[in-house]
């Protein structure tokens, strides 16, 4: 998990990007680095954590379904607070949580503790990518953004990398408590580089646009307003462009999340036969991939915006076709086909970083914090269904992953038909601002 590109709210002269603003938006993107590397984390642990906790396959996967459910629940109101707080007070109190709950995690001694833990964790991750998207379009011109997004994820997913890398290996040699405790120092680091030095915009620039008060600003102001929350809500959702990319969120990237947060590993030693370092290594490929990807998407789009409909749904096509051809390989897939699949999935991330480009153009500044919550409920509620339905489907099938995995496809199934239903009206309605900014721009003299 877990982005898209905001329009800011700085004046133009002021986002022009520079070694500034890249420092600061890079304060950011650590921020999100540390949430990443401590989400996927149970990833390359959860067959010791089922050895430590004695839990089922349905046991296993609540650990990541009600990470994500809080993280899913935390999505509008991040985004409210984004809009309302700025970034600095709501990574501040993320980097907290998430750092709090990584340690609790290290100390947990029964299944229910360690339950609490990674709620707190998720509620913590939930804060950051919304906040790095606003910092992201705070400090750089909106040309930038797509680009911008997908750098972003980028470097979340070297949180990954971290985990199958870095991570896999302290736990084999250190164990469960050493491993966990000692990661939660990444998070006291940021925190205090970003109350040292992060800043939410460029000095000078304003919090909003002048015609719309800043909803973090005391005093009168939207905030302030009896009804905001509802009236924010009900404006971003009543866009095509934003519900267009909830379900591009939600159809993209959850194949690619539940492999790496929790069942990629069981699934390639228990049902493929690999060894946890042949396992851990294809992991790796599907991180690498994502970011690979991610560059290549970012510059695309950046230069062709008629092509995000196009990638998205080649990019759930592709998924689709690479599980179908691992699922129905007679016995266990050859490993070229374990690589394919890994790099397919590593896609899926960079695809569903297209749904907030969807949003970003259907909804002012002042919105965007609200639309890009709606926007990340969508992959995050597909890989909870998901995680869920595989352990579920395990636990009654005796651990029969071709019918556990062959779950992604109804997903898939609903979430493409959603995509094809809104994608016409939200190309209409995006063609309605751009020629209507164009219209008002135009200046006749009395």
């Amino acid at each position: 998990m877990s982005g898209g590109s905001l329009p800011g709210t700085a004046a133009s002269g002021a986002r022009h990007g520079g070694p500034r603003a890249a420092f600061v938006w890079g304060l950011g993107v650590a921020v999100y680095f540390t949430a990443i590397t401590y989400r996927t984390s149970l990833g390359v642990a959860g067959i010791d954590a089922a050895d430590r906790f004695h839990i089922n396959a349905s046991a296993l996967s609540t650990f990541s379904i009600l990470q994500l459910l809080v993280y899913a629940g935390m999505q509008i109101p991040v985004g409210l607070l984004v809009d309302r707080w700025g970034t600095r007070k709501v990574l501040t109190l993320g980097i907290v949580l998430f750092t709090t709950g990584q340690f609790a995690f290290a100390l947990s001694g029964s299944y229910a503790m360690a339950l609490a833990a990674r709620a707190l964790l998720g509620c913590g991750d939930a804060m950051t990518f919304i906040s790095v998207l606003r910092l992201g379009s705070n400090w750089f011109p909106p040309r930038r953004g797509p680009l911008i997004a997908q750098v972003a994820a980028l470097f979340g997913m070297a949180g990954n990398l971290l985990t199958t890398l870095v991570l896999a290996r302290l736990l084999a040699a250190f164990g469960w408590a050493p491993t966990f405790a000692g990661s939660a120092g990444l998070g006291v680091l940021v925190l205090v580089l970003v109350l040292l030095f992060l800043r939410d915009r460029p000095e000078g620039a304003p919090a909003s646009p002048p015609s719309a008060p800043s909803a973090a600003a005391p005093g009168p102001g939207p905030a302030r307003e009896p009804g905001y929350v509802r009236r924010q809500l009900a404006e971003a959702w009543r866009e095509p462009g934003t519900r267009l990319g909830m379900w591009v969120h939600f159809t993209t990237q959850f194949p690619g999340m539940v492999f790496l947060l929790l069942w990629g590993m069981p699934f390639l030693v228990e049902a493929q036969g690999r060894t946890r370092a042949e396992a851990g290594t294809l992991l790796t490929a599907v991180v690498l991939s994502n970011m690979a990807i991610g560059l290549v998407y970012g510059q695309v789009i950046a230069r062709h915006h008629s092509a995000r409909a196009p990638i998205a749904l080649g990019t759930v096509l592709a998924t689709a076709a690479a599980w179908a051809m691992v699922l129905c390989w007679p016995g266990r897939a050859p490993l070229w086909a374990l690589v394919l699949l890994c790099v397919v999935l590593g896609a899926c991330g960079p695809g569903s970083m297209i749904g907030f480009d969807f949003a970003r153009p259907a909804n002012p500044p002042e919105r965007q914090g609200t639309a890009s919550g709606i926007v990340n409920i969508g992959g995050f509620t597909a890989s909870m269904a998901t995680l869920l339905a595989v352990g579920v489907l395990l636990d009654a099938t005796g651990d029969d992953y071709r019918t556990a995995f062959a779950s992604v496809f109804v997903l898939q199934a609903l979430g493409t038909a959603q995509i094809l239903r809104l994608r016409g009206r939200a190309h209409r309605r995006e063609r309605e601002r751009v020629v209507a900014s164009r219209v008002e721009a135009v200046h006749v003299p009395v």
